[in-house]
């Protein structure tokens, strides 16, 4: 007779059994309650199917629908496995890859057969319903080994050729497991599944749209069929998300850039961005408030090239990691009247800078410094380029040429716990300041990464020991560690900011470096007259412009707040008796300091006001004959019902005191 095994629930508590036992069995010997709640269970911490067969000793928590971020994975990893077998159901020959779970739900990439083309989102409704049938036939999700030959042969006898070249790249000391639902379809997975289709609810799944998506993201590959969804626990979450969509629609930055005139994209510069005059205001206010905060806080502004030798990006280790993502040119002027190649064979290389650091450390290195001279914080608006995949590019939010507020903080060991202390108050300030709550991360050390353990841990506490010295490591920061998420040269805080909508953007970072300092031979003269290597600290705040605009945008549904509008304030005129009137008022605004605009067209006054309205002009000033004679304007303030009669003086005073910027008060 086989031993029992020690099964440790979370109380403490230990039960023996029987090898083969699984959660379920002991979900059900607990009580009827817990048999019907419990979906999945963690076994020494990983989860796993709860009709998974226990096998060795272990410490076991049943995990039910409370336990609401891993129910949600299995949901939607099963959502995703469902939608694969409804599309193979009713479009025989086409053939499945990937699928996995989302942030918010699933997708699954598809090869359909060559006469059936690309699906389109016509076609969802029925794959919707051919999901919901599934659901209801309740399928028990099955998980099996089988040996890798076998599988690979039976994914090439059934034409699933995507299926057969990514099981025979899997690790050779991996098992192999394959879930059936019911007794017919299958796909390869490591799982884990809830127990069977039925446990899913049939009311909290939409697919949402149809697009395409290369072979494992490579446009060298075959194009394939991506179908997406969003899945959830429950029909109300599934309707607060689909409000949320919506919602987010409305703000999404590249129909708002286009309605307020500030900026365009377009294919003669893949990936860069066309600002016009009222988009590169904003990106003007942004810079001279990001210039005042950092001249406050001791930096010192530097500006470095944009094309800088491969030879220098080789040393740093970027060429090693990024050299597919950078712009590379030759350093050779060809001769355009020589027939042969334009490049030669031995022509040098350079590149656009994909980021700032090598060059701030050069900048370092120029002259001998003494452990006095630091810390030294040089800060560079710096222009960044990274061939980023076309297919990658989004509006402003992932473009191929950006700028960020970018700064390199060189400081001697004692000093590092200090500085990221007070860049954490510095980046608390300034996000409060455009209205976001915040969390912070901690992203430690990646499987592939240079410098020693004992570096590693050194940088990892240093920057724990700093949130902590500013009182952020705390639920009420949402502080989390990440293991594996850190860069290849350095651990590094991350803060995610949350909108007006709830959405969470990974923007500001700083990361704690001994490995460049070291790669590019940076060095200061200590008290003790020796050499010593600083530690270099990159740190960003808005992380790059165009993407934190683009945040904005969608932060504020572009109505930016006044000190942030492009224009602040539209005196428009009902008859052209007040053209004069109107004209002086705009001077005088402008001579105020606000940004004012004339609209003495000969159009009605509700079609303007709805005109500036769509606009997101802050302040309407309305004017006619009654106005001009009292000095009097009637201010129409956006997102309010009606109007105020006030002194012109009264409201330049006024207008004058909002469009101050927060650091200013």
């Amino acid at each position: 007779m086989s031993a029992m095994l020690k099964i440790t629930l979370p109380d403490g508590s230990v039960r023996e059994v029987a090898p083969g036992t699984t959660p379920a069995d002991i979900a059900a010997a607990i009580g009827p309650g817990l048999a019907k709640a419990a979906i999945a269970a963690r076994v020494d911490g990983e989860l796993r199917d709860i009709m998974r067969p226990l096998e060795q000793d272990a410490a076991l928590a049943l995990v039910t629908a409370k336990d609401e971020a891993d129910a949600l994975e299995l949901a939607r990893h099963d959502f995703a496995h469902v939608l694969a077998e409804a599309v193979q159901h009713l479009f025989p020959g086409t053939q499945i890859t990937f699928g996995p779970s989302t942030d918010d739900g699933f997708y699954y990439d598809f090869a359909p057969s060559a006469d059936r083309g690309p699906f389109t989102d016509d076609d969802l409704p029925a794959i919707e319903a051919e999901m919901r049938r599934i659901i209801a036939a309740d399928k028990p999700l099955i998980r099996k080994e089988i040996d890798r030959e076998t599988l690979i042969a039976q994914w090439q006898a059934a034409g699933e050729t995507f299926k057969a070249e990514w099981a025979a790249e899997l690790p050779g000391d991996e098992p192999l497991t394959v879930y059936h639902s019911g007794d017919g379809w299958y796909d390869m997975c490591r799982g884990p599944h809830l127990a069977s289709t039925g446990r899913l609810n049939p009311d909290a799944f939409k697919l949402t749209r149809v697009s395409g998506a290369y072979w494992r993201g490579d446009q060298k590959n075959a194009m394939l069929s991506r179908i997406t969804g969003t899945g959830w626990l429950n029909k109300k979450q599934l309707a607060e998300h689909l409000t949320r969509l919506e919602e987010a629609a409305k703000r999404d930055h590249r129909k708002l850039g286009a309605e307020m005139d500030l900026f365009h994209l377009q294919q003669e510069a893949h990936g860069s961005v066309f600002w016009h005059p009222k988009g590169y205001l904003i990106w003007r206010q942004l810079e001279a408030y990001m210039r005042r905060a950092i001249d406050d806080a001791g930096y010192r502004e530097v500006k470095t090239p944009q094309v800088m030798d491969a030879r220098q990006w080789e040393i740093s280790g970027h060429w090693g990691k990024y050299r597919e993502n950078m712009f590379v040119i030759p350093d050779e002027v060809p001769n355009v009247e020589d027939e042969g190649p334009l490049v030669s064979d031995d022509a040098d290389w350079m590149a656009l800078k994909p980021m700032n650091c090598p060059a701030h450390v050069l900048i370092f290195r120029q002259g001998i410094k003494s452990y006095r001279d630091l810390p030294m914080r040089l800060y560079e608006n710096g222009c960044c380029h990274r061939n980023e995949p076309h297919g990658a590019l989004h509006g402003l939010m992932r473009v191929r040429q950006f700028t960020q507020d970018d700064a390199h903080i060189f400081c001697r060991e004692d000093q590092i716990v200090e500085e990221v202390r007070a860049f954490c108050a510095l980046a608390d300030r300034i996000y409060k300041d455009f209205g976001f709550t915040y969390s912070i991360k901690l992203a430690l050390r990646p499987e592939k990464r240079f410098g020693s353990e004992e570096m590693w841990d050194k940088a990892e506490n240093e920057l724990r020991d700093a949130v902590a010295a500013a009182g952020l490591n705390t639920p009420d920061y949402g502080w989390e560690e990440l293991p594996g998420e850190g860069a290849f040269y350095a651990p590094k805080l991350e803060w995610h900011l949350t909108d007006a909508i709830g959405r969470t953007w990974q923007v500001g970072t700083i990361q704690s470096d001994r490995v460049l300092p070291e790669r590019l031979d940076a060095s200061y003269v200590g008290e003790d007259g020796a050499r010593h290597r600083p530690v270099m600290l990159h740190r960003a705040i808005f992380g790059s412009y165009e993407r934190f605009i683009g945040i904005l945008i969608e932060h504020y549904a572009g109505r930016f707040p006044l000190w942030l509008a492009p224009v602040q304030a539209v005196v428009a005129t009902i008859v052209s008796d007040a053209d004069e009137y109107a004209a002086d008022v705009v001077a005088k605004l402008r001579a105020a300091g606000i940004r004012a605009e004339l609209d003495s067209r000969n159009e009605k006054i509700n079609y303007k006001v709805r005109e500036h309205s769509l606009a997101k002009v802050p302040n309407l000033l309305v004017v006619g004959r009654r106005e001009a004679e009292e000095g009097k304007v009637a201010l129409r303030v956006l997102g309010s019902d009606g109007q105020s009669f006030l002194s012109l003086d009264e409201v330049i005073s006024r207008l004058a005191n909002e469009a101050r910027s927060p650091d200013m008060y």
